[in-house]
């Protein structure tokens, strides 16, 4: 029980570090000129999070669930994914969908790879730590009201970045043959 205990403070003190380090971040985007798109679903997104870690709190003191330590090395396995993910974008990571005219997208780390490469660690999250503690009715749950909210958030945060992700115009593409 109180492995499980330490384990949900943990998660919820890195979450609200993480809350102070891209308010931090979204004041200096938004202090450069930045602007923030899709903020009509962010209140969403919040409300599952906590919604979320509210539920695993009740669950573990009330239930007391098995702790599973494959899924916690998964989850831990993920918490390394999300450390690397904010190192490559380092002042530039937020929870919100921030653009800053005439700056580029980041193409180093694990953005090199996947072009969302946070919201897979989170959607791993919302379903790996339930499964950590049993709760795969909990997982699933929230695993697809998390899939669903990650979609929209995606296909705005697609949109906002769309202009970012194209040549500027009479620009050749890398491998295009040199004009004479």
């Amino acid at each position: 029980m109180w492995l499980n205990i330490t384990i949900l403070s943990l998660v919820t003190l890195q979450r609200l570090v993480e809350l102070y380090i891209a308010r931090r971040n979204t004041r200096k985007l938004l202090d450069r000129g930045g602007f923030e798109l899709g903020s009509n679903h962010y209140p969403f997104i919040v409300a599952l999070h906590a919604l979320w870690l509210a539920g695993l709190w009740y669950m573990v003191i009330y239930q007391a669930p098995a702790l599973s330590m494959p899924w916690i090395f998964a989850y831990l396995v993920l918490d390394a994914g999300r450390g690397w993910i904010i190192a490559a974008l380092g002042s530039r990571w937020t929870t919100r969908i921030i653009v800053v005219p005439g700056e580029t997208l980041i193409d180093e780390g694990p953005y090199k790879y996947v072009r969302h490469p946070n919201y897979m660690v989170v959607a791993g999250e919302i379903f790996i730590l339930p499964m950590a503690f049993g709760l795969w009715w909990y997982a699933g749950i929230f695993g697809l009201l998390n899939l669903a909210v990650l979609w929209w958030r995606i296909k705005t945060e697609d949109e906002a970045l769309s202009e970012l992700r194209e040549p500027p115009a009479g620009a050749q593409p890398p491998d295009a043959p040199a004009e004479p």
